[in-house]
């Protein structure tokens, strides 16, 4: 333990000497920089990449590159960063821009082209020094509220340009334009018995009782087990300005004064996103959507922000040894909280057990599984999961049911369902789905004859599911053989009730032209360009089509004058 300890302590060290530069990057806004988001952040299925930083509630502030650099890539979406913007610099680092309202000036031309070109909204480009060159405080955009964001603001990264990592905005600088004096808040403690431990009398987790002390500190009730445990917290932090409950920076756990788990947020890659489902108690945030994080590891994972001891942060209760368990959780400023745990030896009868599992089925995390019943099978390839666990697996009533959404999934695993029961034309509106409750959830599905496949990342009940039915296209406001010579814009609705929405495209005059799509009011809007006009009489066309086929069109003709 010795040797791993002072290994956490070395690389802590190593990466504090990494020099950033302080006084290189502005601010991508002009106003004062408010946060909602902070780097590290815990999010469904990932941590947060940057800053999402407040624009007033509300969209068209001007975004601005924070430094000299060319525009290297651009992403055009309809969920993730929605309209995003990457600048590389000279100096090694990349910024980011999400959620854009729109690029502006010769970006937006270039956006505006490749549009077009590849007939496509939703499109990706990768640029060359010369072709986009930025200097530092030019407007590059507007912000708003693309994509997945869930209200007006500009998401915010630095990444290393070589290696992709994205690094904490804070080592730039930008900490000058942050106040914070407020202490983290440790919300809740649980204990965790592990391998058969009884914990207070316990072999489920248990919530401690938290007590302030005069020095600040807090005193967690005493903890007697019988073997090794692990602890979990909730936590979150607050800063002097946006009052937003923002992510910790630093969390470290100790045990009789030495240092056995860390986790810290300065630098991540993207192949790492996912493990935040292993870092939290993923069953007890899907049954009450709290983010309970866990200061040990069952089995090691590869998330590169924890360090910690040979037994990952799991400790053992030892007979005649009373010993002290200390959890320190610290914002990037340093304002610290603490709790002290004491923890004692004690061999008494549990009075609280878990529920028997009679499940027929177990899954060692390390390898391949494959579970089979009628005309339905699941395949788990080795690394599916974080932890061995009893599986609970079924097929009845023309469904699968493979466990529930309560084990964290770390990559896809393979659904496969055989049914000779449909004629040839309709297997190609069978869709594999996720049924919760009266939700289907489509899933891309491959066919081969009579056998449909899929993959999915979430456990729960899956069947086939028939979609003949076309999808939804409703105009705002009608424009049928009207004059429309002042309208700017022109805007429809469009939906599916089964499969989705796999694609839509709107013609003017035989023309494809640009509808931009809003994932969050499903509406699709073209703004009007005079060169693609007709003076006098315009055909306008839509067409939708959802992801096994099935397809819509609108036809309307209306009327506009180009003469001024």
């Amino acid at each position: 333990m010795r040797f791993t300890v002072l290994t956490l302590f070395f690389c802590h060290f190593i990466f504090a000497q990494t020099q950033y530069p302080k006084d290189y990057f502005s601010p991508p806004l002009d106003i004062p920089m408010q946060l909602s988001g902070n780097f590290g952040e815990l999010r469904p299925n990932h941590f947060h990449a940057g800053f999402d930083l407040k624009t007033n509630q509300r969209e068209g502030l001007n975004v601005y590159a924070v430094a000299d650099g060319y525009v290297s890539r651009i992403k055009i979406s309809t969920f993730g960063n929605g309209k995003c913007i990457y600048i590389t610099h000279p100096n090694g680092y990349t910024s980011v821009y999400g959620h854009l309202q729109t690029p502006v000036g010769t970006i937006l031309d270039y956006v505006k082209k490749t549009h077009y070109k590849e007939k496509a909204f939703e499109i990706e480009m990768f640029l060359k020094p010369d072709e986009l060159p930025v200097v530092k405080g030019q407007i590059i955009g507007l912000s708003g509220n693309t994509g997945s964001s869930e209200g007006p603001h500009l998401h915010f990264e630095i990444r290393d340009s070589k290696t992709e990592f994205v690094i904490n905005p804070l080592f730039f600088g930008f900490d000058k334009n942050i106040k914070d004096t407020k202490k983290p808040t440790i919300s809740s403690v649980f204990v965790y018995p592990l391998e058969n431990t009884t914990v207070n009398q316990s072999k489920l987790p248990l919530l401690l009782n938290l007590s302030l002390q005069k020095d600040g500190t807090y005193l967690a009730s005493k903890v007697k087990a019988n073997g090794k445990i692990g602890f979990g917290i909730n936590a979150v932090d607050f800063d002097d300005v946006s009052g937003n409950r923002n992510g910790v920076y630093n969390v470290s756990s100790f045990f009789n004064g030495n240092q056995n788990y860390n986790y810290q947020f300065n630098t991540y890659s993207f192949d790492e996103m996912r493990y935040i489902n292993a870092l939290i108690d993923y069953s007890r945030y899907k049954k009450t959507s709290q983010r309970v994080q866990k200061l040990f590891m069952k089995t090691p994972f590869a998330l590169s922000i924890v360090k910690s001891d040979s037994l990952h942060g799991i400790i053992k209760a030892e007979p005649n040894l009373a010993s002290t368990y200390r959890i320190e959780v610290s914002d990037y400023f340093g304002n610290t909280n603490t709790v002290n745990i004491p923890v004692e030896y004690d061999v008494e009868t549990p009075i609280v057990n878990p529920v028997p599992n009679t499940s027929k089925y177990f899954i060692y995390a390390n390898k391949d599984s494959n579970f089979a019943k009628d005309n339905m099978s699941v395949f788990f390839p080795a690394g599916t999961f974080y932890d061995d666990f009893d599986m609970n697996f079924d097929v009845k009533n023309n469904r699968i049911y493979i466990h529930e959404d309560v084990v964290p999934v770390h990559s896809n695993f393979t659904i496969t369902i055989k049914d000779s029961t449909y004629s040839e034309e309709l297997r190609n509106k069978l869709f594999i789905a996720r049924i919760n409750g009266n939700s289907k959830s489509y899933y891309g599905t491959v066919r081969n004859k009579d056998v449909f496949t899929a993959k999915s990342k979430v456990l729960g009940q899956f069947g086939l599911v028939l979609d003949t039915v076309a999808p939804v296209i409703k105009i705002t406001k009608p424009i049928q053989d009207k004059w429309i010579s002042d309208v700017k814009a022109i805007q429809f609705t469009i939906g599916d009730s089964s499969s989705g929405i796999k694609s839509y495209n709107g013609y003017l005059n035989g023309n494809w032209i640009l509808f931009e799509y809003d994932n969050k009011t499903r509406k699709i809007t073209h703004k009007f360009d005079d060169e693609l006009l007709a003076e006098g009489a315009n055909d306008l066309k839509i067409e939708v089509i959802d992801n096994v086929g099935n397809s819509a069109i609108f036809e309307t003709q209306f009327f506009r004058s180009q003469l001024k």
